[in-house]
């Protein structure tokens, strides 16, 4: 029986995550499940699957999940925040973790699995996408098994010869690795989205009702924008560039609206071999929950007879500019391609909020990667001239800190990636937080102390002047503020 974890119950991918589990109780049961703040949605959930844990992020909605889990004599145990989603992630009774939290998010729980050595089926694209090498290099130290459950990669890993799969699984691909199997090339297929045929003139008056509709797939309203802008293809091709270790210039992006065909391997002797299925995401999950063995699912299978016919076509730049952008932004390397996701996680949100138009997505997009992509100083004074020259009026910083949460993250990134300059940058570190790697000292914590820090404090001082930034600060108007007569029992802030 394997016990399961599922980060993101309440989302598509975790609803069809559970439906393969229900399908078979005799080989999955639910040791924990995890939602944002959808109370009502995980209610019903921990009340069908009875599972031992459910997580929530938002500590008010964990309150109220388990006042009504009480309410309905669940024995569930209710934790709350990003702790707690590391937590059952890395749980010693879990064999198997579903990483479905869409965004950011994600990134932590997934690699608190990964180093726990569990099974981790992999959803959330940001892993790859903004920690690429980190997490690929996890995988392989802890002993992991990694199997990919977005359609396409997981179509790419059907196509591959049997020891490139275990190869993938455990991350012990070798640069050459496709090229020892003959491999000239990965195919992955794109529905185009709604707007395929939408004239481009009309791009501007594209609501978030029509982009969320895609017409194959019953995503969440993210990834249906991404989807729609094709951002999502291009964070797949930069996920497909980790997975398989694969240059960039061998992974193609085909248009195909019928989303029957999910994704190919090209061999050197011209032979392709593709997956074909029903566009639904029970498929490539329960192969992997159940690899390397194969398990029925309700997806009925593919009907030739009353198929209509495939069409393909190359993605227009004009018509999808994410895609273009993202495979820049591979090209780049993986601070591009972390600095791409989080301005397309922000201006999705500013576009579903109504605050951006629909074609003003890749701009937002160009903008940061265009001035990223140019952005490779690396002392302070360069820094702060790019930023003034690309119109900032305003500059902060904060001198890095690494709080608990964090800390082992970074010290092993420095270890896999900057050895020989590692032991230095810890030390450096804490030279500015009085030999700790972290101080919670008010007025320390964000700009450190000791000689280091005031050295840096200088130069930026000297450099912001200089610049002319910073002029123009809101002055606070302290005039209303009366402190509280001492028999009030107002504590001191200070």
């Amino acid at each position: 029986m394997q016990q399961l974890v599922i980060l993101g119950a309440t989302g598509s991918i975790g609803q069809s995550t559970l439906k393969v589990a229900a399908e078979h109780p005799e080989r999955f049961a639910v040791l924990a499940l995890t939602a944002h703040r959808s109370v009502s949605s995980m209610l019903q959930l921990c009340l069908r699957f009875q599972p031992r844990y459910a997580v929530m992020s938002e500590h008010a909605a964990a309150s109220e999940l388990q006042q009504q889990l009480q309410a309905a004599g669940s024995q569930t145990e209710v934790l709350a925040g990003e702790q707690a989603l590391c937590d059952v992630a890395a749980h010693p009774e879990a064999d198997m973790v579903m990483a479905a939290i869409v965004g950011a998010a994600g990134l932590l729980p997934t690699l608190a699995a990964v180093k726990a050595a569990k099974t981790v089926l992999l959803a959330n694209k940001e892993a790859l996408v903004m920690a690429g090498a980190f997490f690929m290099q996890q995988v392989q130290q802890s002993g992991a098994r990694l199997l990919p459950i977005d359609s396409e990669h997981n179509a790419i890993f059907q196509c591959l010869p049997a020891s490139l799969q275990q190869a993938v699984c455990r991350h012990q691909l070798q640069a050459d690795s496709l090229q020892q199997q003959r491999i000239s090339k990965i195919i992955l297929t794109a529905s185009g989205g709604p707007f395929l045929q939408t004239p481009l003139s009309d791009f501007a008056h594209i609501t978030p009702a029509q982009a969320v509709a895609h017409p194959n797939w019953e995503m969440g309203q993210k990834i249906s924008v991404d989807s729609a802008t094709m951002m999502n293809k291009g964070l797949e091709l930069i996920e497909a560039h980790w997975l398989f270790r694969c240059p960039v210039e061998q992974i193609e992006v085909v248009i195909h609206p019928q989303s029957v065909i999910h994704s190919m391997v090209q061999y050197q002797d011209g032979s392709v071999i593709a997956q074909l299925g029903q566009p639904d995401m029970c498929t490539p999950i329960a192969y992997a929950m159940a690899y390397p063995e194969r398990i029925r699912t309700q997806v009925p299978p593919l009907d030739f007879n009353t198929l209509s016919a495939l069409s393909f076509s190359s993605a227009e730049r004009a018509r999808f500019p994410n895609l273009y952008l993202a495979i820049d932004a591979c090209r780049y390397g993986q601070a591009a391609t972390t600095a791409l996701n989080a301005a397309n996680e922000v201006a999705v949100s500013a576009f579903l909020a109504g605050q951006l138009r629909f074609d003003q997505i890749a701009l937002v997009n160009a903008a940061v990667l265009e001035r990223f992509a140019v952005a490779t100083a690396t002392e302070l004074e360069a820094i702060l001239e790019g930023a003034s020259a690309a119109g900032a009026t305003s500059a902060g910083y904060v001198l890095l800190r690494l709080p608990l949460e964090i800390k082992d993250l970074f010290a092993d990134w420095l270890e896999a990636h900057r050895p020989d300059r590692a032991k230095h940058v810890l030390s450096l570190v804490r030279d500015t937080r009085g030999g700790a790697l972290y101080t919670a000292e008010f007025g320390k914590r964000m700009r450190g102390d000791g000689p280091y820090a005031q050295l840096i404090a200088q130069r930026f001082r000297a450099a912001v002047a200089r610049l002319g930034l910073n002029r123009d600060r809101w002055a606070l108007d302290l005039s209303q503020f009366k402190v509280p007569p001492p028999e009030t029992g107002q504590l001191s802030l200070f």
